[in-house]
């Protein structure tokens, strides 16, 4: 059984986990399936705003996707979720990924 097989019984048996939805949309990177990927990614984003490592992933794929507005404003609410949070790990992740994105 695949990884992607796992998560999605996971996911069959409780939809909200945020974490396995997340862990799915990786997967989907590392396939290269990213439409699906990104479509997991958003899930999550709607399902759990304050799950912050989500902001940086589908941040970072916009960007290999050339989409810059959406990635963009999806790391912009991720450092706003991840400054309301308490999350400066993760905030300053997202600060950097924005400042590396808006030098292009």
């Amino acid at each position: 059984m695949s990884r992607i097989e796992i998560l999605k019984g996971f996911l069959k048996e409780n939809a909200a986990d945020s974490f396995s939805r997340y862990a799915l949309a990786l997967e989907y990177v590392k396939l290269g399936q990213n439409d699906d990927a990104v479509q997991e990614f958003e899930t999550v984003t709607k399902n759990d705003p304050g799950y912050v490592a989500t902001y940086y992933q589908l941040g970072q794929l916009y960007q290999k996707l050339g989409k810059g507005h959406e990635a963009e404003k999806t790391l912009r609410t991720g450092i706003t979720v991840a400054a309301k949070a308490g999350d400066e790990h993760t905030r300053s992740e997202l600060e950097a990924a924005l400042e590396t994105l808006l030098a292009k």
